[in-house]
This record gives C-alpha cells, sequence and structure tokens, in this order.
C-alpha cells in the first residue's frame, strides 16, 4: 500500500475525487505558466488561489456533527 493510499483510507469517495481533480488540474496548470516562463512567485501565488476553491469543495463536503452549546467555553452573541 502506497503513502497515498495510506492517507486516503477511511475519506469519503467525493472528497477524494475533488482532491484527484484537484491534483490534476494544478499540476497541469502550474507546468503550463512555469514553461510560459512566468515568474515562480506568481504562479504559486495563482496556484494557491485556485486550490482554496479546492479546499472549500472539500469543506462543503464534510458534514460537522451538532455541538452542544452547553459545552462551550464561551458564548457569541446571536
Amino acid at each position: 500500500m502506497t503513502e497515498l493510499q495510506k492517507r486516503q483510507e477511511g475519506l469519503p469517495k467525493q472528497i477524494v475525487d475533488i482532491a484527484w481533480k484537484a491534483q490534476l488540474r494544478l499540476c497541469k496548470r502550474y507546468k503550463k505558466l512555469i514553461n510560459k516562463g512566468k515568474h515562480y512567485n506568481l504562479v504559486v501565488t495563482a496556484i494557491a488561489r485556485e486550490m482554496i476553491a479546492y479546499i472549500w469543495a472539500i469543506a462543503k463536503q464534510i458534514v460537522l456533527s451538532p455541538i452542544n452549546t452547553k459545552l462551550r467555553l464561551s458564548r457569541v452573541p446571536a
């Protein structure tokens, strides 16, 4: 079993699919921008900004468990 398979073990298929889609797209985009001669810092920043969208998509897939408000240390006014 590879390192990647160990990390993905137990994750929902939807999350693994989104992560793989991001991997393929961002690697392709990185290579394209570097080959165009763009500055390294500009390329890394562009990739990081796009990665945020994938992180957001994964975060939307995760179902959070309900929070017991009585156990919170501080209360936030509603």
